[in-house]
């Protein structure tokens, strides 16, 4: 809810604590989310192609066998043994895929020309795109291991090279059911290349029962500059031997890979070259064969996983655009139109068509206001417009009414009542006025003496019904209260003049509001349906036809939480009270005439901008967070320097709106970091608890009084 919403009046309600449960609940939604994108980071992460590399380091550990024999590798760590590719024979291999754009273009060229070939996939591209791993082995070509990310396998250790195969080869049996037998190492090239320390990586899987392939011949189809001929010449063995060829079908931009093998193949078949696969040439009858029942399970929810990740995740990217073109939107045409608020009484220095000169009735209900009792009836008194003050004692124990009357003032009269809430005290304050407005406050606030005057002059239009004022926070002597103050400018100086300009004010503030009797009698009064009783009568008062406007130069001066505790206990009350609001006039949506247009205006802003975007704020700054790490940092951090710029803009706009000093807004960007955090907090624990149909009682806030010497160093 709005910083304007009442206070100051017991509830009779008995106060429920919102069960620790739900914040378990948060808690792991948080951490769903985090888990989400941690898996879409990883399974999307760039990585540099493969290519022809030349040996970095020493070849003392590599086997002779290794260094001289084929490309085809099997060893135990102890014995090794090498298959080479025969004369005029060749193994078409795809590294870096499936990729939804490359591999199916080169499938069907393998299909044109009736050429196996072996895929070896990443494990992170098969979970995303399981269809065209099930399309390769649909089609007879062999699919080998790739790891699950792409890393350089030789700077990890064992666990880490067990997790990159057996996650691939759980993806595999997920997405097509079977498993495979063959490997090839990120980032590895021919038998000339091997090394101490690649070598250490193909002992290590061949521990594990895997052949290793390798290649002796890479087309450089990665390479952005490589023409089709340096392709085809590339490819192209001589002396009509046998090879194991290199290329990709994902990985970046592989356009010219499908074009290219339709000049290769057909060469190297006039050539009289033949095409095997790495199963023919090691006398396997396959080398994928099925998965067991239990790894095509684990699969099966390691795909899904990928997949949800993968969704989730654009999803919200998508969704973060929207909110933030929808944000932007909003906010250049909330200053729009509250620049043309802003300019009413420059177009015309009698906006109501009169002056309203007819004395009020000024309603100040309370309920133990011992401290601040006596500073808001002196401000009353000294009001330039004539008016009676009625103060409703609710029940109060610290002698309120007491000093309310010992002060003496001719025109205050004192009700008493036993306690019945803040909508009974205002209700039987009603009931005493006997002057066509009555203008409405909380026993801790303060007016200045032109405040009721200027308050009530839209009366002056028979059309008006209700009229919003200008609430200031008096006490600024602490951060919590600065950000509070911050909070309330922007949300009087920019929004409520947007709201008034379009004729959908949510909210008449408790405390600063005057109304036409006529207007309340016709909703009933107050109404103790919600805990935001301020913002149900003037939802209320609009439906029935009335319009409401604002008036800022009419200001009232209140006394903020000045902890966070407090600020906590009276948020959390704002926030289920507007929940409570919104669903009691949701009718208003399909309503006709102001009420319609309040519903269709007023309530999906509060739906959408007040209730949904917070909501997803902590979500939000999870992906932020995420961006950092697996997107661009730079474009993730400007992105939110960008939308920090405008809402500091923003802010600056209505403090000048407002004739306010500008010196608070350096708080601004801190506020983005503690104050808004628990704000968010704040909405997603009401949501929670109007979710399980809790009833807040009043919390009531300690106050510390001296409210005109307060607003006297605000003004100053």
């Amino acid at each position: 809810m709005s910083a304007e919403t009442s206070k100051g009046v017991r509830r009779r309600r008995v106060r429920v604590p919102v069960p620790r449960p739900r914040w378990i609940v948060l808690t792991v939604v948080l951490g769903l989310f985090a888990c989400i994108l941690l898996v879409n980071g990883i399974v999307q992460g760039e990585f540099a192609q493969d290519g022809a590399a030349a040996s970095t380091s020493d070849t003392g550990e590599v086997p002779s066998e290794a260094l001289t024999g084929g490309p085809i590798i099997q060893t135990d760590g102890t014995t090794t043994t090498t298959v080479t590719v025969p004369d005029n024979q060749i193994v078409l291999t795809f590294d870096d895929g499936p990729s939804p754009t490359y591999t199916p273009e080169i499938l069907d060229v393998l299909e044109e020309y009736d050429v196996p070939a072996t895929f070896f996939m990443i494990g992170s591209q098969i979970g995303q795109y399981p269809g065209l791993v099930e399309r390769v082995k649909d089609a007879g070509h062999e699919i080998g291991i790739h790891t699950f990310t792409h890393p350089d396998m030789s700077g990890k250790g064992e666990w880490r090279r067990g997790v990159e195969t057996q996650e691939t080869q759980f993806a595999l049996a997920g997405a097509a059911g079977v498993t495979s037998l063959i490997f090839r190492p990120p980032y590895s090239s021919t038998v000339a290349a091997l090394d101490d320390r690649t070598w250490n990586v193909m002992a290590d899987v061949g521990e594990r029962g895997y052949l290793t392939v390798v290649n002796n011949l890479d087309s450089r189809d990665w390479e952005s500059a490589a023409t089709m001929a340096d392709i085809e010449d590339a490819v192209m063995p001589e002396d009509d031997a046998g090879a194991i060829l290199l290329f990709h079908d994902g990985g970046g931009n592989r356009s010219k890979t499908a074009t290219a093998l339709r000049t290769v193949i057909p060469a190297l078949q006039k050539e009289g070259y033949t095409f095997t696969t790495v199963a023919a040439l090691t006398g396997n009858s396959t080398v994928n064969p099925a998965a067991s029942a239990g790894d095509r399970a684990i699969g099966t929810g390691l795909v899904g996983a990928i997949r949800l990740a993968k969704g989730v995740t654009i999803g919200f990217s998508w969704l973060l655009l929207v909110l933030g073109v929808l944000t932007v939107v909003r906010l250049i045409l909330m200053v729009i139109l509250g620049r043309r608020h802003a300019n009413r009484y420059r177009r015309s220095a009698d906006p109501w068509g009169g002056e309203y000169t007819e004395p009020v009735t000024v309603i100040v209900p309370a309920y133990n206001e011992k401290e601040c009792i006596a500073d808001t009836l002196r401000s009353l008194v000294a009001s330039t417009h004539p008016i009676t003050i009625v103060v409703v004692d609710d029940g109060s124990d610290d002698g309120t009414a007491e000093i309310a009357e010992a002060l003496g003032h001719p025109n205050v009269e004192v009700v008493r009542q036993a306690n019945g809430g803040k909508s009974s005290a205002l209700n039987n304050g009603i009931a005493h006025a006997r002057t066509e407005v009555v203008v409405m406050m909380d026993g801790d606030t303060v007016f200045e003496p032109d405040t009721v005057r200027l308050l009530v002059q839209p009366f002056a239009d028979a059309e008006i019904g209700a009229v919003a004022g200008n609430a200031k926070v008096a006490n600024r002597n602490s951060m919590v209260a600065i950000w509070q103050h911050i909070e309330y400018v922007v949300g009087f100086s920019i929004d409520r003049r947007a709201y008034d300009v379009m004729r959908c004010m949510a909210t008449v503030p408790g405390a600063i509001g005057a109304f036409r009797r006529e207007a309340l009698a016709q909703v009933n009064g107050l109404s103790d349906d919600t805990l935001a009783e301020d913002t149900d009568l003037t939802v209320a008062i609009i439906r029935a036809g009335w319009r409401v406007v604002y008036e800022e130069r009419a200001r009232a001066w209140t006394e903020a939480p000045a902890s966070m505790s407090q600020l906590w206990r009276q948020r959390y009350r704002w926030s289920y009270g507007t929940m409570q609001a919104m669903w009691k006039h949701r009718g208003a949506l399909f309503e006709k005439g102001p009420g319609g247009r309040f519903g269709r205006r007023g309530l999906l802003n509060l739906a959408l901008f007040q209730t949904l975007l917070p909501l997803l704020s902590p979500l939000i700054d999870v992906f932020l967070i995420y961006g950092l790490f697996f997107l661009d940092p730079v474009e993730t951090l400007a992105a939110w320097v960008a939308m920090l710029a405008v809402q500091l803009f923003s802010t600056w706009y209505a403090f000048r709106l407002d004739g306010e000093s500008l010196k608070p807004l350096w708080r601004v960007p801190l506020q983005q970091f503690v104050y808004r955090q628990l704000m968010y907090l704040v909405l997603i624990q009401s949501t929670l608890a109007a979710l399980g149909g809790i009833r807040l009682g009043w919390q009531k806030l300690r106050r510390t009084g001296g409210l005109n010497a307060l607003m006297g160093t605000q003004r100053s």
